[in-house]
């Protein structure tokens, strides 16, 4: 049994551990703002080498948000999980210096799969994209453990 399994803080002491290690999401600016079980929020502020083409923020980054949001609600229960399929759609535009925030909520946990969904908003609430992740847990954990 592990030593954290009656810890009210679980779901944080695995985001701090792989907060640690997540050197795109620190790189990008991301921010981890609250995690709960099965649930997390982050932002991202757009910046100017973010922008593709047109102006507005590449998708892939909109995607990287949703994705890293994702991993840290599906990963509060100290069992390394991963992502087996994700999609998303985008409603509007970002665009340089917009505040995104991510708010990922876990649907269903059953077994060693998961269905998570990510909402991204803006800085004034506009609805920019919505994505789905299919979590799949593999071995081991994010937090030492103990044998009893």
């Amino acid at each position: 049994m592990s030593d954290h399994t009656l810890s009210p803080t679980l779901a944080q002491d695995c985001a701090d551990a792989m907060w640690q290690d997540d050197l795109a999401a620190r790189h990008l600016g991301m921010q981890l703002l609250e995690v709960e079980t099965g649930k997390a929020r982050m932002s991202m502020r757009i910046k100017p080498h973010m922008l593709n083409g047109h102006g507005t923020c590449h998708g892939g980054y909109i995607f990287t948000l949703a994705d890293t949001c994702f991993a840290f609600a599906c990963n509060t229960y100290n069992q390394r999980t991963v992502a087996q399929h994700c999609s998303i759609t985008y409603l509007e535009p970002a665009f340089e210096n917009d505040e995104l925030t991510a708010y990922a909520r876990e649907i269903s946990k059953q077994g060693r799969s998961g269905l998570y969904d990510v909402v991204i908003r803006n800085q004034n609430g506009k609805h920019i994209a919505e994505f789905r992740g299919h979590a799949r847990t593999i071995k081991g954990t994010l937090l030492p453990t103990t044998q009893s």
